[in-house]
């Protein structure tokens, strides 16, 4: 575990979007990072796609009316 230091605004949008997605606000930074460096690799990808490839990958099956 390491730290990052952060800008203090994009510290309490983490914090706020953590709340809202009940998680922590590590959490919440972490799997932004996760995001932007997919998104990174994978330009051509839609944040749609990224996610639902990460489900995948993880085996989560989506019913097909989550999947629409």
């Amino acid at each position: 575990m390491g730290i990052v230091k952060i800008d203090d605004d994009l510290h309490e949008e983490a914090r706020r979007a953590s709340a809202v997605m009940c998680r922590s606000i590590n959490a919440q930074a972490e799997y932004w990072m996760k995001i932007g460096m997919m998104a990174e690799a994978n330009p051509a990808l839609s944040f749609n796609e990224i996610v639902r490839m990460q489900l995948a990958a993880a085996h989560v099956r989506l019913s097909d009316r989550a999947a629409a």
